[in-house]
C-alpha cells in the first residue's frame, strides 16, 4: 500500500502497474511479432496499452478509484493531438483511398488511441511518487535485458530474439534484426532497427544513471543500477548509429548543466572510463563512430536523406494543412522518408507536424515545471532527466521515422505522462505545503518592545475547537 499526498492509502495496482507490463512486453518481446488471429497487427504491448486506455475512460466516470481529474499540459496536448489525427483520419476517408491504403490508415489510428490511452493511464492513474520510480524501473531494467540481448549479437553473432516467439505469437515480417557497417555488425536488439535500438538507449540510460547517483546518495544498493548503466551505455555503442550518439550527447548535456559540480566531475571521468573500454573491448568502434560525424558530408546515408525533399514537398502541396492520411504513405508503394517531420506532413499536413511536437513539448514543459515546483532534490534530478529524455524523440525524429517504430515511439508516450504525472504530484505537494505555511503563519504575531523598535516573534495559541475546525 502507498500513502497519496492527500493521506489515504491508496493501491499499489494502478497505472503504473499496468504500464510496467507494457514497458516489458514492449521491449522484451521482438517488435516483429504480433498475435495471432487478429484482422489487425497487433503486439501483446498494442493490447495492454488499449487496455489501459479504456481503464483510464472507464475511471473518469468514477471518483472512487483514485484517477486523478483537471486539466493539465498534457492531457491537453494529447487531446489536441488526438483530435486533429481523427480529422486527418476523416478527412482521407471522406474521398477515395485504395483498401491497402484504407486498412494502414485504420491501423495506424488503433495504434495512436492506444499510446494515447497509455500516457493518459499513465498521467492521471500514477498516484504517488514511490509509483513513479516503480515504472521507471522497470524500463531501466528492462533496457538492460535488450542490451544484453544486443551484446549476444554484436559480439557472439548470437541473435537471441529468434528464441523469443511464444506459441500465440507470429512473425509479421521477415528478416533478421543484425545489420552491418564498416565491418562491425550493428544490432538492434528486440526492437526493429539498429537506430531505434540506439535512440532508445539513449532515452533509458539516463535514468539508470539517475537511480544510481540516488541510490548512493540514500545509502541503498546502487551496483545494480550502475550495471543497468553499463549495459545499456554498451547496447547503445553496439548499434552504430549517428542518431544514437546525437541523442544521447543532447541529453547528456542537459543533465549535465543540472548536476551538482562533484557530480559533473564524475560522470565525465566515467565517460572517459567507459570510452576507455569500448576501445579495448571492440577495436575499431569508435574510429566508425567518429567517421560517421567526419564524413557526414559524403556518407550516402545522409544523401538519401535528403535527396527526396522535392517529393515531400510536392505531396505537402496537395494536402497543405490535414494530409493525406496518417499510415497510407508506405514503403515500397510510395518512397521512403527517413524524416518523421516530412513524413507527418505528408501523412497529417502542417497541423500534424504541429501537433507531434506539441506533445513532446508539453511532456518536456510538464518535466521542468515539476522541477521547478519540487523542493525534494531528488524529485527535482528525476524531473530533469525526464525532461531530457523527452529531448532525444524530438531530436530522433529528424534522423528517421520515428513513429513507424513501435518500440521507441511507446516509450516516448510513457515518459510523456511520466511527465505529466510527475507535474500533478508536484502541483499537489506545493499547494500543500502552501496550506501548511499559511496555517504556520496564522499561529505566530509579532511583539513590539516599548522602546517601538524591537520586535520577535510570540506563537498564539488557537482558540478551543479551532484545530477539530481545521
Amino acid at each position: 500500500m502507498v500513502a497519496d499526498l492527500s493521506g489515504r492509502t491508496a493501491s499499489r495496482t494502478d497505472g503504473a502497474t499496468l504500464a510496467v507490463l507494457f514497458t516489458f512486453s514492449l521491449m522484451i518481446i521482438p517488435a516483429r511479432l504480433v498475435l495471432k488471429g487478429l484482422p489487425l497487427s497487433l503486439t501483446p504491448a498494442n493490447v495492454l496499452s488499449l487496455i489501459a486506455g479504456l481503464a483510464w475512460m472507464c475511471a473518469t466516470f468514477t471518483t472512487t478509484l483514485g484517477l486523478a481529474k483537471g486539466r493539465t499540459p498534457v492531457r491537453t496536448a494529447l487531446f489536441v493531438y488526438v483530435v486533429a489525427l481523427l480529422a486527418t483520419y476523416g478527412l482521407a476517408n471522406y474521398g477515395y483511398l485504395p483498401s491497402d491504403e484504407r486498412n494502414l490508415a485504420d491501423h495506424a489510428l488503433v495504434l495512436v488511441l492506444a499510446n494515447v490511452g497509455l500516457a493518459l493511464a499513465i498521467c492521471d492513474g500514477v498516484r504517488s511518487r514511490e509509483r513513479v520510480d516503480f515504472l521507471l524501473k522497470g524500463v531501466v531494467v528492462a533496457g538492460a535485458i535488450i542490451a544484453i540481448i544486443a551484446a549476444f549479437q554484436f559480439l557472439v553473432d548470437l541473435d537471441l530474439t529468434k528464441y523469443l516467439e511464444l506459441p500465440v505469437l507470429r512473425f509479421a515480417s521477415e528478416g533478421g534484426d543484425v545489420d552491418a557497417r564498416d565491418s562491425l555488425r550493428r544490432v538492434a536488439s528486440t526492437t526493429a532497427h539498429p537506430i531505434e535500438f540506439g535512440v532508445l538507449s539513449a532515452m533509458v540510460l539516463p535514468l539508470a544513471v539517475h537511480y544510481g547517483f540516488k541510490a548512493k546518495s540514500l545509502g541503498q544498493p546502487a551496483l545494480r543500477w550502475w550495471l543497468c548503466a553499463l549495459l545499456i551505455g554498451m547496447g547503445l555503442m553496439f548499434s552504430i548509429s549517428r542518431s544514437a550518439v546525437l541523442s544521447v550527447g543532447i541529453v547528456g548535456f542537459i543533465v549535465f548543466l543540472g548536476w551538482p559540480g562533484r557530480r559533473k566531475l564524475q560522470a565525465l571521468l566515467v565517460v572517459l572510463a567507459f570510452l576507455a573500454l569500448m576501445r579495448v573491448m571492440v577495436p575499431g568502434l569508435l574510429n566508425t563512430l567518429y567517421g560517421l560525424f567526419a564524413n557526414f558530408g559524403t556518407d550516402s546515408s545522409v544523401q538519401y536523406r535528403t535527396h527526396d525533399y522535392s517529393v515531400a514537398a510536392t505531396e505537402m502541396s496537395k494536402h497543405l494543412w490535414l494530409g493525406r492520411g496518417i499510415g497510407t504513405w508506405y514503403a515500397p508503394k510510395y518512397q521512403v522518408f527517413d524524416n518523421q517531420y516530412i513524413l507527418s506532413g505528408v501523412e497529417s499536413g502542417v497541423i500534424g507536424i504541429a501537433v507531434l511536437v506539441g506533445i513532446f513539448l508539453s511532456g518536456i514543459f510538464s518535466a521542468l515545471r515539476a522541477r521547478y515546483l519540487s523542493t525534494d532534490p531528488w524529485a527535482r534530478d528525476l524531473a530533469l532527466t525526464i525532461a531530457a529524455c523527452l529531448v532525444a524523440p524530438v531530436v530522433g525524429a529528424a534522423t528517421f521515422d520515428l513513429l513507424s517504430f513501435a518500440t521507441v515511439t511507446g516509450i516516448s508516450f510513457l515518459l510523456i505522462g511520466v511527465a505529466g504525472a510527475l507535474l500533478r504530484l508536484a502541483t499537489a505537494e506545493a499547494a500543500q505545503q502552501a496550506i501548511m505555511g499559511t496555517e504556520a503563519t496564522q499561529r505566530w504575531s509579532w511583539r513590539t518592545g516599548r522602546d517601538g523598535t524591537t520586535s520577535w516573534p510570540v506563537f498564539r495559541r488557537p482558540a478551543p475547537g479551532a484545530s477539530a475546525r481545521r
